[in-house]
């Protein structure tokens, strides 16, 4: 009871915080660990500390959901799970050296998933229900916990992804799954090419494909491709046996699950290799995308998501070849990355990906649930 009474006393100070922002159009910037700080545009405001807001507020593993408040450690909510034999599918980064710092609101916000995305879905796809406070200082609540109570608009999911612009999220319910009895990871000695062509006929085969990465070291002949396997100890045994490549033994899974944790936190030596001067850009195309003809100067790519997600190292110099590539494949680029560390992207890299009715769209959304443009203001747009 004591506990909940904090929390409720941290919300109503909270609500009228941002009353009063609201009223003096004061700027609000939201932050959890801060952990995404060095991805979007311009961090502006004073500083509305959402850590305060933690706490499990109800789990239930026989029913796979949880309900927590956003300022909880993502790595407390992980290990909960965990100790349950149950996990967040979606493999959400921390993006930090101390994994204490990233919260569940923030996870939510940035709507950034992991190695897995491909196969099980996005941050989005597992949100059932959320709470939160709209610019006015209002707090409202947003489907449940459960699958089937969405009506009308899915203001849960669209909070996924917001980076905070359209509210701050207080409490979220998230759908959890069991962690898959069995695991592999195989090794392919391929080119792009063909680890891309390989990746789409097996896309449409009944085979337990969880994750995908494709790299190229410099100075190698040729690239590796690293294949996962998760599901159902039958199902991983006769893809192994099908697939073919080289199977990581036994001994060396606990060498593989480190590489795969090192791939969603971007800690392999190609992230860690990024020349001075360079960016590193997220290229997001269909899966079925050929390799896309790099100009000079760039290194890369690195390939997750089964082809749909092309990680490149290039200066922001070469940020309109990227984007028509991309576009060109269907796809869109941004820099995710900026040059120098720890600071956040410049414009127009947010904006240049969206079409004008897109950024109508966005804007529109914005001023219903932020009037006075009170929350994160300049961070997605430079206008609001």
């Amino acid at each position: 009871m004591q506990a909940m009474d904090s929390a409720q006393s941290q919300l109503i100070q909270i609500a009228e915080r941002v009353r009063t922002a609201a009223a003096d159009a004061t700027p609000l910037r939201i932050r959890g660990g801060g952990t995404k700080d060095f991805h979007g545009l311009a961090l502006q405001g004073e500083l509305l500390d959402t850590r305060a807001l933690a706490g499990v507020v109800s789990y239930e593993p026989s029913e796979l959901v949880v309900t927590v408040r956003a300022g909880t450690p993502l790595a407390e909510v992980e290990a909960l799970l965990a100790a349950q034999g149950q996990c967040l599918a979606f493999e959400p980064p921390h993006f930090d050296g101390d994994s204490r710092n990233a919260t569940v609101g923030g996870m939510v916000a940035c709507g950034l998933s992991g190695p897995a995305r491909a196969s099980v879905g996005a941050v989005r796809d597992f949100v059932l229900g959320l709470e939160m406070i709209n610019g006015q200082g209002e707090l409202l609540r947003y489907g449940g916990q459960v699958m089937k109570n969405v009506a009308g608009y899915d203001v849960s999911r669209l909070m996924a992804g917001s980076w905070g612009t359209l509210g701050l999220i207080t409490e979220i319910s998230l759908k959890v799954l069991p962690v898959a009895p069995a695991e592999a990871t195989l090794r392919f000695a391929c080119s792009q090419q063909k680890a891309l062509d390989w990746l789409n006929a097996w896309g449409g085969q009944p085979l337990p494909l969880n994750a995908s990465c494709w790299l190229q070291e410099e100075g190698a002949a040729q690239g590796v491709l690293y294949l996962r396997l998760r599901g159902a100890r039958a199902a991983v045994q006769a893809a192994c046996e099908r697939l073919g490549g080289e199977r990581v033994q036994r001994m060396d899974h606990v060498h593989a699950a480190a590489d795969w944790q090192a791939c969603r936190e971007q800690q392999l030596p190609w992230f860690s290799a990024r020349a001075p001067g360079h960016a590193l850009w997220r290229l997001s195309v269909p899966q079925t995308a050929p390799a896309l003809a790099l100009p000079d100067g760039c290194t890369g790519p690195l390939i997750e998501w089964h082809g749909a997600l092309r990680w490149v190292q290039a200066p922001r110099a070469l940020g309109n070849v990227l984007r028509a590539l991309a576009k060109a494949a269907g796809g869109s680029a941004t820099v995710f990355r900026s040059e120098a560390a720890g600071q956040p992207g410049a414009e127009p890299d947010f904006e240049a990906q969206a079409a004008d009715a897109t950024a109508a769209l966005h804007a529109r959304l914005k001023r219903a649930f932020d009037p006075a443009g009170i929350f994160n203001r300049g961070r997605l747009a430079a206008a609001w």
